[in-house]
């Protein structure tokens, strides 16, 4: 039992309470037991249900997928990964007319959808990267002509 004083009124409670069981406490007022029924009140419960991310895809050895920057052959825009993330879709396919300011791919990074511009108008000449690639900085992620 925990035990308190309590001064009421210029009077001294000595107060302890035991067990309680089912809404009601076990109290002892200066050595007089008493049984007191707490208020049940129920606080709403508020359920968050966000979506998870996918895992990163794995080779059959159990490491991570992980493309890395490549140097360009093509000689065209490569529009690469700000940061490392996961790519979760790509917006354009070969062959789109882009403008500078399209979202061309969505990359999650540090749980936050990162929407990623072409940088520059022109027509896609490469998809570098699939939805669930786990991308480096710097990693290319469409190239444009």
């Amino acid at each position: 039992m925990k035990e308190y004083k309590y001064k009421i009124n210029g009077n001294t409670y000595k107060v302890a309470v035991g067990d309680i069981d089912n809404n009601v406490a076990q109290v002892e007022v200066n050595g007089i037991p008493y049984k007191v029924e707490l208020d049940n009140t129920k606080k709403p419960v508020t359920v968050v249900s966000a979506p998870r991310p996918s895992a990163a895809p794995r080779t059959e050895s159990g490491a991570k997928v992980i493309n890395t920057p490549a140097a360009s052959a093509t000689g065209g825009h490569q529009v690469k990964a700000p940061l490392p993330g996961t790519v979760l879709s790509i917006a354009v396919k070969v062959g789109d007319i882009v403008k500078a300011s399209d979202t061309v791919a969505i990359l999650e990074a540090m749980k936050m959808e990162n929407a990623i511009h072409a940088g520059r108008d022109g027509e896609v000449a490469a998809i570098n990267a699939n939805p669930g690639d786990a991308l480096l900085e710097g990693a290319p992620i469409v190239t444009l002509k």
